[in-house]
């Protein structure tokens, strides 16, 4: 049967968005003749229908086959179901090795730190220590380097384990219930290395034809990409760079300052963005950048790489996500683009030719023809230059600023603040403790907890499924968490301030007026899907109830990659539903599909919920969170507000846009 292809248009986009300064942009790039995301979406309709379907195989070269009623199977025999499991099995052990990849440079680092390395201090002692006590390492005669030095070797062995052997961060800090239902299904995995070798090893030519096993490797898989590539990477992060720290920043493109030299950073990796950052307040740099005619030097985020050094370091001002950053390039008043890995679009490199900012990459995973390469090499023998290659990327925006065209800068004046910097630790120390947020869920003031992330797909109007879906969410009293590349949305529009709470439902408003929080709090970037993870924990041993019983769920509204199906996997494994706007490629399966949408309920304890309409998706997981409720005998959830916040921001910016007109 021929798939309705219903998808969105740039028409739509600059219609619909909720960002006024989206719109603005699409206009201009439009206008000035320069090719983004939307374009070149549109250009490739119609999609090909046996992809979306996940029915056609390219692995091996007797093919690409394709399953049709005329040919129901493969050259090899292969049925729609195995193809679309081996498929799926790729995609999520590509983002077990995104994930990893990047956690493995992190955690390489924190072992350099541990033997001594100036160019990274350890800044988390207090995380080194704690994990130490974690892991039955602690020992108070150890130094914090030789602590920190152990855990570093732990996170990395887990990793990279080839003999099979005890999975230490899996099995010291998985809920106890859920380690024995892993055990029941053999779905504990040996190492990320080895299940990412395995999965492609089993969907090579001729090796595993049962698609159910095909499954099972792929629930392997998402343990990897929880425990390790997640949980894994974002210990060594707050061991080496601390934990977060809560601010108040501006975000959008109105933060953009045009006296200022103007530097973005866009990616995943986090450790040269730190010397980065550490660069820019340079007295001596800023020197010379006011020697040219600049007033300061000012970072600013672009995708990941942004909010990881917003949340630890509050010096970057997070301008958009990966979708939009041909937009942000667009406003012509960035002198310097700095790209290290994931979500980095090729495309950039045509826009930035249309003005003067340069692009540099900083990784040897990922280059960019035509931009300049000042990186860590392939087997980061120069980890140590971090600090001298900071130094040389801020002098080239320097540099940059000088050849700025001023006739050719377009700033939309949309600005908003935001609350950032939120972890477990910052969030218990609020409540003075665990047990208060816990009595919350339990009276109802706060119905439930959604983790609502992931990032921009085209197919859907930009952004406003994740904003539709956090307007349902606060205004029936969910809190919501967020990270990565679905932040921004809500960065950008006053989800993430105190004043956010306007249009929240009533018990909302008196769990957390009386603390000045706002109804989302952001947690950080991709990664950070672990600090929601260690939240969910953490109320599940508070309140002694299994975590699959509980009112919490993850959103990935708009997903649109690789690691968007590790990290919903990694919370069904949990026992915690998983909720989208947009379906995987596995509708030309039944078997498959029944797996992921019925079947998982009974192995895991949740299952994948997919609605094209945003708000009929919230009203489920509403729904299901009062089902919950009932079951574990917590009172009933208020009646909510019908106040939307993003009506009332787009009814502000209209009559602010009417004013300046007048």
């Amino acid at each position: 049967m021929k798939r309705k292809q219903d998808f969105a248009n740039k028409s739509e986009v600059i219609e619909r968005t909720p960002d006024k300064a989206v719109r603005e942009m699409l206009i201009h790039a439009e206008k000035a003749g320069i090719e983004t995301t939307f374009d070149r979406f549109d250009a490739q309709k119609p999609l090909c229908g046996f992809g979306l379907d996940g029915t056609c195989c390219k692995n091996c070269h007797i093919g690409p086959c394709k399953i049709t009623p005329k040919s129901p199977r493969g050259t090899c025999g292969a049925d729609a179901h195995l193809i679309v499991a081996r498929n799926i099995l790729r995609w999520t052990a590509a983002g077990v090795a995104a994930h990893g990849a990047r956690g493995r440079e992190v955690m390489l680092a924190l072992k350099r730190a541990a033997d001594g390395s100036e160019t990274f201090p350890i800044l988390g002692p207090e995380k080194v220590i704690a994990t130490a006590r974690t892991f039955g390492i602690f020992n108070e005669e150890k130094t914090i380097e030789q602590l920190a030095g152990e855990i570093a070797m732990i996170l990395l062995e887990d990793l990279c384990r080839t003999i099979p052997g005890p999975f230490t961060t899996l099995e010291t800090l998985a809920p106890p219930d859920r380690l024995a239902v892993w055990k029941e299904l053999d779905i504990l995995p040996i190492g990320a290395y080895h299940e990412v070798f395995e999965a492609l090893h089993r969907t090579s030519t001729g090796t595993d034809g049962d698609w159910r096993n095909v499954s099972q490797q792929m629930l392997r898989c998402g343990l990897a990409f929880a425990w390790s590539s997640v949980v894994g990477s974002s210990i060594a992060m707050d061991c080496l760079f601390g934990l977060p720290k809560r601010s108040r920043i501006t975000t959008n493109l109105g933060s953009i300052q045009v006296k200022s030299v103007n530097i973005a950073v866009h990616g995943h990796s986090p450790l040269l963005v730190a010397s980065i950052v550490k660069a820019a307040r340079s007295e001596q740099l800023i020197a010379e950048a006011q020697e040219i005619g600049a007033d300061s030097i000012r970072l600013y985020g672009i995708c990941c790489s942004g909010h990881s050094a917003l949340a630890k370091f509050g010096d970057i001002h997070p301008l958009t996500n990966a979708a939009g950053a041909e937009l942000a390039l667009a406003t012509g008043a960035l002198d310097l683009w700095v790209a290290d890995v994931q979500d980095v679009f090729p495309g950039i490199m045509d826009v930035a030719a249309c003005f003067h900012t340069r692009v540099i990459t900083t990784s040897d995973s990922a280059r960019l023809p035509g931009a300049e390469h000042i990186a860590f090499d392939h087997h980061h023998s120069n980890l140590d230059q971090a600090d001298v290659m900071a130094e040389l990327i801020i002098r080239r925006g320097i540099h940059a600023f000088s050849e700025r065209v001023q006739g050719k800068v377009f700033i939309p004046q949309a600005r908003m603040d935001a609350e950032v910097g939120f972890s477990v630790e910052n969030i218990t120390a609020t409540f003075s403790g665990m047990e208060i947020l816990v009595e919350h869920l339990k009276s109802g003031r706060i119905r439930g907890i959604v983790n609502l992330v992931g990032c921009n797909n085209p197919k859907i109007v930009y952004e406003e499924a994740i904003v539709k879906v956090a307007d349902e969410l606060i205004a029936h009293d969910v809190l919501a968490l967020t990270n990565g590349c679905a932040a921004y949305a809500l960065l950008k529009l006053g989800f993430c301030l105190p004043e956010g709470l306007r249009s929240a439902g009533p018990g909302l408003n008196e769990a957390l007026d009386p603390l000045q929080l706002p109804p989302v709090w952001h947690m950080g970037e991709c990664l950070d899907n672990a600090r929601a993870s260690a939240l969910f924990r953490n109320i599940a041993t508070t309140s002694g109830i299994p975590l699959p019983s509980l009112p919490l769920a993850f959103s990935s509204p708009e997903w649109s990659n690789e690691k968007g199906i590790g990290a919903s996997l990694g919370f069904r494994l949990l026992g915690l539903n998983s909720y989208h706007c947009i379906a995987p490629p596995i509708e030309g399966s039944e078997e498959v599909s029944r797996f992921f949408y019925e079947e998982t309920a009974s192995l895991l304890g949740a299952v994948m919920v997919v609605d094209p309409d945003p708000v009929a998706l919230a009203k489920k997981i509403i729904d299901d969170f009062d089902g919950r409720r009932a079951s574990i005998g917590w009172n009933n959830a208020g009646t909510p507000t019908h106040k939307r916040l993003s009506l009332e921001q787009h009814s502000h910016n209209h009559q602010t846009e009417e004013h300046h007109h007048e």
